[in-house]
This record gives structure tokens, C-alpha cells and sequence, in this order.
């Protein structure tokens, strides 16, 4: 365990950790983008850097975000010694020449990671050369030491695009066509069960969609269809907007932005009509779509009612949230058991480091978590200082609930609060498709929550069972 200096706890959204070792991470290296690229049907990585970090980062991102699984078949390199005396840029060509012989893929990416960064391999040449043959290969440069598997991801989409779909032939506009950029694969571990049920309520409208990544994309056909579409929606508090804006230079494609994953019934009726406005969908038929999923989720929480209103007094029901996720996880977490459920925002922690320029926009989405209640994030890193900040706030005639990573299992304890595991790193919970946005999605939220809540309860007082 590292050692850190103790601090004075100051919940305020302005704390930012200083610069030092990091106890407990929430993100991995910009290598890790190679799951962006394993989550694209048809696309497999190719990746230059040193040995096991590939395996590493997969299974990191994978085993320890609710045991996700995946298919990693990806070529490295394994670079060491003689390649950061000699350079690597032979090892590289011989290794993506290995690589068509023996894996049929649509689609190529190599990654080139923190050696070949610093003795300065030319992967860029190497690959070019292959390009100008025709190969269906692009490169990125996702260099552990210049960010986490969030930037990281961005440049690889960045070369996707560039490399790759901008030397597609022209294709006309598709009317209804919208381009998804959204959350990130593996990191989130519900992207995959939250894109498909994205995708659904889209369609619901009435629109085409490009999600893009996971099981309910087409994969690179629908990459390749990414300059026919109207316009692109980020759905996300920052990540995707850089690539939104290369778009709309490259294409004139319009960019929606709607920082909140819409969890439960106000906040998806609300993203359904602001999205079908701008893309010009009656407003009769939003409300239609609308109209017919909140007649089943309100006759769900319905019956969820008959358990909230007789068991107030067997179980510990929370009546203060607290939330250690990524910002687009925090936020929807946030809006939904604030703003729907009616519990008290307690703390609020963003563990992915954004970038500086896009921290003031975060903070501004938390500011109207339900009507006349703001929240107030706190950007922090490290698991440490997160925890001195959750140990830190008054919570005087409050029942706290927590929902984080498996991290937090000890501070939510500390503080005797139930723990709802929702973000990277997840150990206790085993996730293939399920999805927390939405209609659907906010009735599993209800679910898992309450189910913790009476789990623990229970334990606590076994008697309550009985009663």
C-alpha cells in the first residue's frame, strides 16, 4: 500500500488531488483502448509494446469489471531488451505480416505502446506501408504515459475515422441516421446491456442508429456509415464530443449533446423528446413510444411502492447517496436516485481524471440533479483521498448508501452504508447483459439497490427477516 501524506478532508468540487502515487486506480493506460477496438465486431489490435501488457490491460479491464469475458486473440510484439537498443520497427512489420496470414479480420488497428513511444519506433511508416498495399489497417499511438484508456480511446476512434472510414467511397445522407458516441466499452460494466438498450429507445422514435460498439452494433458497417448520418449524439458528459467535433468539420454532421444517461421515466422522456426535436420526429410519435414504456414502468414501481411504504420501519431504507464512479455513471446515478427515488445527495467523487478543459462543463451537469437541488462533484483519483472526503461529510440523521467499485466495500462499511457496485474495478458481481439506463434498466437499479439494501438489513438483523 502506498504510503500518502494524511490530508484535510474538503468536499468541494474544487479539490483535485495533487500529483503523487495513486492508491486504488479506477482506469487503466491509453494501451487499454485495445478493448475500444475488441468491442468493434470485425476489428481485431495489433499491439506494440512490451511484454504482457497486453494480456495485462485486458484482463484488467475485463476479469476485474464484473468478469466480462471477450474475445482476446491480440498479436503483440512483446518488445524487450534488444528492441529498445535496436528500435522495433522490424519486430512490428514482421509481426503485422504474421498477423494476415493467420487472422481473418475486416479491420486492423495497431497500438503502439510506452518502449516503442520512447526509443521512437516509426510505427507510423511501418503501418503506412501497409496501407498504401490496401490493407484495412490504421495506427494510434496510445502511449501509456499520455493518458488513461479514456484519451486513449479517443485517439484510437480518432484514427478509425481518420484512416479508415474517410477512405470509404461518398455515400449520400440517411435520413434518421444518428451517430452514438457514449460510453466506454469495458471500462463501463454494464456498456454492453446500456448501448443495446440505448439503441432500443432510439429506434423506438423512429431513428437508424450507428451504436457502434457491443453486441447491438453491425460493427464496421455501421462505421462505415458514419459520414451518412444526420447528426451526432454524445451522450456522455465529455467523452465523444472531440470526436463530435471532427465530424461536423469533416462532414457537416450537427453535434446533440446531452451530458446525462437517461435513467428511469423523467429522464427518458425527457432525452426521447429532446433528441427527437432535433432530429425533426413528430412530437405524437415520441410521445406514442413514450406514453406505451412508462405505462409498463410505472406499473412496475407500483408494486415496487408496496414494498418502499410497509418496510420503512423492517429495513434500513437510505435516505443519502453517495457516488465514487466516472462522471457519466456518477451523474446518471445521481439524477436518478435524487431526482426519482427522493434521496439526499451526500458525496459525489469522478474518478476518470478528465481532461482540465472539460471540468467546469461536468460540474455545470451536476448543478441540477432534481428540481432546486444541485450537486457538487468532487474530481479525485485516488481511492485514499475519495475516502477521507466520504469519512469527512456530515451526515447528521442520514442513511447512507453507496454506490462505487468494489474499492469502497470498506469505507461503505465504515460509515455502515450499503454498497451498490456500479464502476470499474467490480469483483463481486458477474455481468453479461444488463443495463441501468433507460425504462428497463432503472427498474434493475431499483432492483439491485433494494435487494442489497434488504440483504443487508437482514444481516444486520436477522429478526427484521422474520417480522
Amino acid at each position: 500500500m502506498n504510503v500518502l501524506t494524511p490530508i484535510a478532508a474538503v468536499p468541494s468540487a474544487s479539490f483535485i488531488a495533487p500529483p503523487g502515487p495513486i492508491e486504488q486506480v479506477r482506469y487503466a493506460c491509453a494501451l487499454g483502448a485495445l478493448t475500444s477496438v475488441i468491442a468493434i465486431e470485425g476489428a481485431i489490435p495489433i499491439t506494440h509494446c512490451g511484454p504482457g501488457c497486453a494480456s495485462k490491460q485486458f484482463h484488467a479491464l475485463s476479469g476485474i469489471s464484473g468478469y466480462q469475458g471477450g474475445e482476446f486473440h491480440v498479436p503483440s510484439t512483446n518488445i524487450g531488451n534488444k528492441e529498445v537498443i535496436f528500435g522495433g520497427a522490424d519486430r512490428l512489420d514482421e509481426l503485422i505480416a504474421s498477423t494476415l496470414k493467420i487472422m481473418e479480420a475486416e479491420l486492423y488497428v495497431v497500438q503502439s505502446g510506452c518502449i516503442p513511444g520512447l526509443v521512437g519506433d516509426d510505427v507510423e511508416n511501418v503501418v503506412r506501408s501497409y496501407q498504401r498495399r490496401g490493407v484495412p489497417i490504421v495506427f494510434a499511438e496510445t502511449l501509456g504515459y499520455r493518458g488513461n484508456n479514456f484519451t486513449g480511446h479517443e485517439t484510437v476512434v480518432k484514427a478509425i475515422l481518420e484512416q479508415y472510414v474517410a477512405k470509404q467511397p461518398a455515400a449520400p445522407k440517411r435520413a434518421g441516421l444518428v451517430n452514438v458516441w457514449s460510453l466506454l466499452p469495458y471500462q463501463n460494466p454494464f456498456w454492453r446491456g446500456d448501448l443495446t438498450e440505448i439503441r432500443r429507445l432510439l429506434e423506438g422514435i423512429g431513428l437508424e442508429v450507428n451504436i457502434l460498439f457491443g453486441p447491438a452494433s453491425a460493427g464496421l458497417a455501421e462505421w462505415r456509415a458514419v459520414p451518412s448520418a444526420e447528426f451526432n449524439l454524445v451522450l456522455s458528459p465529455w467523452l465523444g464530443l472531440s470526436t463530435a467535433r471532427d465530424l461536423e468539420a469533416a462532414y457537416g454532421q450537427p453535434t446533440l449533446h446531452i451530458p446525462a444517461l437517461p435513467v428511469g421515466a423523467r429522464q427518458t422522456a425527457t432525452f426521447l423528446r429532446a433528441v427527437g426535436d432535433h432530429a425533426g420526429i413528430a412530437r405524437s410519435k415520441v410521445d406514442a413510444f413514450v406514453a406505451a414504456e412508462e405505462r409498463t414502468y410505472y406499473r412496475y414501481l407500483r408494486d415496487f411502492a408496496h414494498f418502499y411504504s410497509g418496510c420503512t420501519s423492517q429495513y434500513r431504507l437510505p435516505s443519502e447517496v453517495n457516488v465514487v464512479a466516472d462522471s457519466a455513471y456518477a451523474l446518471a446515478v445521481s439524477k436518478f436516485l435524487v431526482g426519482d427515488l427522493g434521496l439526499n445527495p451526500g458525496v459525489i467523487v469522478v474518478t476518470e481524471n478528465p481532461p482540465d478543459s472539460e471540468r467546469d462543463r461536468i460540474a455545470a451537469a451536476f448543478r441540477d440533479l432534481a428540481p432546486g437541488i444541485d450537486g457538487e462533484p468532487v474530481f479525485e483519483t485516488d481511492g485514499h483521498r475519495a475516502h477521507a472526503v466520504i469519512r469527512a461529510h456530515d451526515r447528521i440523521g442520514e442513511l447512507p448508501i453507496v454506490f462505487g467499485s468494489t474499492w469502497e466495500a470498506n469505507i461503505a462499511a465504515e460509515i455502515g452504508a450499503p454498497l451498490v457496485e456500479v464502476s470499474y474495478p467490480v469483483t463481486d458481481e458477474v455481468v453479461l447483459n444488463r443495463a441501468y439506463v433507460g425504462y428497463r434498466g432503472a427498474l434493475q437499479l431499483i432492483e439491485r439497490t433494494y435487494t442489497t439494501v434488504v440483504r443487508q438489513s437482514t444481516e444486520e438483523n436477522p429478526e427484521a427477516a422474520a417480522s
